[in-house]
């Protein structure tokens, strides 16, 4: 026993030391960031003014390596230009740089490059990547996001604007928080919702159930797992059912982590994209709020307000009608519903309800005008959907409504020549209840629940003088139980025209009151009313608000998916186990770095938006040395196709320590520096430290000697050759085609036929889709992205799987691509059309191949190269020649 607790002591402790674990050690990836000295390397026969060339020349020299000579102009601009833009230069533009003597012609290229439109859309695709976008929600239920894309729209615009980074990452997590008065930024929220959503957990079984529960916890386990792994290179993710086993995170600190997303949800989110709408929405929002409290900041009694109460007194004239329940002397039902008088004076039909009925009303009229009836249809709790219709739904049809007349004698039909109502429905108006034809009727659908009303106008009145018995026959022919429920006749005396109004019975007797006999009160009422109407239709003329899908707490309910309250409690999972719920946790960050808390300074009665905004301040604050870190790794990587630290999203313990630490650092610090005016915390300045380096302009020939001392090139004593990406592939082919569109931003574009599935997830079919469409010529960062049906060819060349975080493609050699390059329809079809513009450019062969190959590799073809491609194109044809142009090393591969 003695020997076996040896043994274990003796391995723990070379586990401690292996894995940095001893006191006073820290990894490396958790150390203050400081700025490094820049290496004085003044001695060399060259020496760099470039601080990334000193660095990497230091490293080498202790190798006995140096760097290797700079390329040549036309591999420069090839290079450089699918670098910041994934496009091909044109041979016009390699040309003028080739022939530009300027010392500082490289410079300008680089500077025109970062401007260029191209750049934000080239680096958009590969965060895009990093944070595993697509536009559907992937698992079993693949539905798709038709508003997902307004977040590659934010990030294209924020990168081509040179965001700084600490502002760009605060966006994606907390924009509506920290931002609240620049709702544009919204779309930057899709960031969290990036990841897949599996729906049937989500969305489909009960709200109460422990599968919703254990749903929850594992979209928010994606949300952490995103946001720790792309800003602070963190597998944060691996601690949720245990303590971390290799990086100092607690199993409590990773359900803290989940606890700050506790109160969002994903789904369609509206936002306003043009900031003055934004503003004049909120200005007509707050004037609604203080008109329904009555306010008394409001003036109601200026020239403007008297002026616009004037007019709109104007244009409602009629509207103050006084109205009058007569005295009925008989109410019946044709079909044996009970018509109950209410104590209003409204009538209730109870009873069982008949398929079709009238109700018939009698009344005596002595000394009066009669000008016109009024048809009240009044809610009722006790009637389906509240009414005012007897109907399941709460609608009701009025077939016709007649009026007669006696005098002592034979009654006699009255003319009815205009019916109005405050609403109708679609094809079933007012002026159907009048028509003569019973086949027509008045509804009120989809207006259920509220009140309405009528109004019928007599062609000839009822005359004053003696007695008159009024008969209203209320015809409700259409059947399905379409009645009404409850109801109130009125009749006036008003001039005509007299016509419906939605105005309420107080309004219209303030109108019947002439100006200078009203009340203040009266006055006060009807003005908040008038500067209600035109607020409203202010508001409403305003246009709508955008939508994104998104990760906020305000997103628009899907089914029982519906926005929380308040955030949801989090509990400590023992072993993960949604069945073994601990303690609840409270929101917080990481301990893990010396010089920065993971705990949160929140209010006890904090709002669900205080938590992100505390994560994203800790996330950007100077004293977090990882968010710096990594990207400016990840920058590193987009250039030489690997990090300084091999493992872009695990700074930890178990990834690559960097090769260059110091030069990481240099780096780090540049982008974490707050000063703009030296470049701080820009994206373009960091890359154009780079791309103007002297170790990034390097050829890409081997040399023994670097091959012996460092056969990996990992301290870059020659530049890196790197394939093309599939985007990259794609999109060279549509511009050497002269296909491509450059139209930029809008809903991403559908290049397959989709139809309705079985259940949820459509059925794609890529092959059916026509490449002369529009659709199909826009850059590839327009292109809709699906997450369980992928773009075969963009699949084959190695295209990012959507439904994981991907911070570096695999890059793979195979025959399938090959034959893709040969076969796929989008090949042949631009193909033809890049054939289709050399025989434009030329009628002869030999200037038709030269520009071929300008096109597609940025030089001229040598002699040897000229004369067999020329004969392959008589034999075979221009379109089968510009196959194999795309299946050269020379067009695949950057150099």
């Amino acid at each position: 026993m003695r020997t076996r607790l040896l043994s274990l002591a003796v391995l723990l402790a070379l586990s401690a030391v292996a894995f940095g674990a001893e006191p006073g050690n820290v990894w490396w990836a958790f150390r203050p960031l400081s700025r490094p000295t820049v290496p004085d390397v003044s001695a060399t026969k060259t020496a760099p003014a470039n601080p990334v060339d000193q660095f990497i020349r230091t490293k080498l020299k202790d190798k006995g390596l140096s760097l290797a000579p700079e390329a040549d102009r036309r591999t420069l601009i090839r290079r450089v230009t699918f670098g910041l833009t994934g496009l091909p230069p044109t041979p016009e533009e390699v040309e003028a740089f080739v022939n530009d003597r300027d010392a500082s012609a490289y410079e300008k290229l680089v500077d025109r490059l970062l401007a260029s439109p191209a750049y934000g859309e080239r680096f958009a695709r590969l965060w895009m990547d990093a944070v595993h976008f697509a536009e559907t929600h992937g698992h079993d239920q693949d539905r798709v996001r038709p508003n997902a894309w307004r977040y590659r729209d934010y990030l294209i615009q924020a990168l081509n604007a040179d965001t700084p980074y600490a502002r760009f990452v605060k966006e994606q997590v907390a924009a509506d928080v920290l931002f609240p008065n620049e709702s544009k930024l919204i779309p930057a929220l899709g960031f969290l919702a990036a990841g897949p959503w599996d729906e049937s957990s989500l969305r489909d079984i009960r709200e109460d159930s422990i599968d919703r529960e254990a749903g929850r916890y594992l979209d928010r386990d994606d949300i952490v797992t995103t946001v720790f792994n792309t800003f602070s290179g963190l597998t944060v993710q691996c601690a949720r059912c245990h303590d971390h086993k290799f990086d100092p995170i607690t199993q409590e600190e990773y359900y803290r982590l989940q606890a700050v997303f506790a109160g969002v949800g994903r789904g369609d989110v509206a936002f306003e994209p043009n900031p003055a709408t934004a503003k004049k929405r909120t200005e007509l929002r707050d004037r609604l709020a203080a008109i329904a409290k009555n306010a008394p900041e409001l003036d109601l009694t200026s020239a403007h307000v008297k002026k616009t109460v004037a007019e709109w007194e104007l244009k409602h004239a009629g509207a103050g009608v006084v109205w009058t329940v007569p005295a009925f002397t008989a109410i019946t039902s044709d079909a044996g519903s009970k018509l109950v008088m209410r104590g209003d004076d409204s009538i209730r039909a109870e009873g069982t309800r008949p398929e079709r009925d009238t109700y018939t009303l009698t009344t005596r009229v002595k000394a009066r005008r009669v000008t016109a009836v009024r048809l009240e249809l009044l809610t009722d709790e006790t009637l389906p959907m509240h009414g005012p219709g007897r109907c399941d739904n709460g609608n009701l049809h009025l077939s016709e409504f007649k009026v007669t007349a006696s005098d002592g004698g034979k009654p006699r039909a009255l003319k009815v020549r205009n019916a109005t109502a405050d609403f109708d429905q679609s094809g079933w108006t007012a002026a159907h209840a009048i028509d003569g034809n019973p086949g027509t009727a008045w509804g009120i659908y989809p207006q259920v629940g509220k009140p309405h009303e009528a109004v019928f106008e007599l062609a000839e009145p009822v005359a004053a003088g003696g007695e008159t018995e009024l008969t209203f026959a209320l015809e409700q022919l259409h059947g399905g139980g379409h009645l009404i429920g409850r109801f109130r006749l009125s009749i006036t005396d008003a001039p005509p025209p007299v016509k419906a109004t939605a105005l309420p019975a107080t309004l219209q007797t303030i109108l019947a009151t002439a100006p200078a006999k009203r009340t203040d009160v009266q006055a006060r009422e009807l003005a908040l009313h008038v500067l209600k109407e035109q607020t409203g239709a202010e508001l409403a003329a305003l246009p709508a608000p955008a939508v994104v899908y998104a990760a906020a707490p305000n997103f628009t309910a899907d089914g029982s998916h519906r926005p929380t309250p308040a955030p949801r409690a989090v509990r400590m999972l023992k072993r993960g186990d949604i069945r073994k719920p601990g303690e609840e946790v409270e929101p917080a960050a990481l301990s893990l770095l010396a010089k920065l808390p993971g705990e949160f300074d929140l209010r006890p009665n904090h709002t669900e938006g205080a938590r992100r905004a505390a994560l994203a301040m800790w996330l950007t604050d100077t004293n977090n040395p990882l968010t710096w870190r990594v990207m400016a790794n990840r920058v590193w990587q987009w250039h030489f196709g690997a990090g300084l630290a091999g493992t872009p999203n695990d700074f930890g313990r178990m990834g690559q320590k960097p090769t260059h630490p110091e030069l990481l650092d240099f780096l780090a610090s540049e982008l974490a520096n707050p000063d703009s005016k030296v470049g701080g915390g820009s994206l373009k300045h960091l890359h154009r430290l780079i791309v103007t380096s002297a170790t990034y302009k390097q050829v890409s020939l081997s040399r023994a000697e670097g091959l012996k001392a460092d056969e990996d090139n990992k301290l870059l004593w020659r530049q890196n050759r790197t394939r093309l990406d599939a985007e990259q592939v794609r999109d060279a082919v549509l511009a050497v085609s002269d296909r491509l569109d450059r139209t930029a931003g809008g809903p991403s574009d559908q290049q397959f036929d989709m139809k309705p599935g079985i259940h949820v997830t459509p059925v794609v079919d890529y092959n059916k889709f026509a490449w002369e469409k529009k659709e199909g010529h826009r850059r590839s960062v327009y292109r809709f992205v699906f997450r369980t049906l992928p773009d075969p060819l963009v699949e084959c060349l190695d295209g990012a799987d959507a439904s994981a975080l991907t911070p570096k493609r695999s890059e793979s050699v195979t025959a399938p691509q090959a034959l893709a390059l040969l076969n796929n329809e989008f090949v042949l079809v631009h193909a033809r059309a890049m054939a289709g513009r050399l025989a434009m450019h030329s009628a002869d062969r030999a200037k038709q191949v030269e520009f071929a190959c300008r096109l597609v590799w940025g030089r001229p073809p040598s002699a040897e190269e000229g004369k067999l491609f020329t004969a392959y194109a008589d034999k075979h044809g221009l379109a089968n020649f510009c196959r194999v142009l795309f299946n050269t090393n020379e067009f695949l591969f950057a150099d």
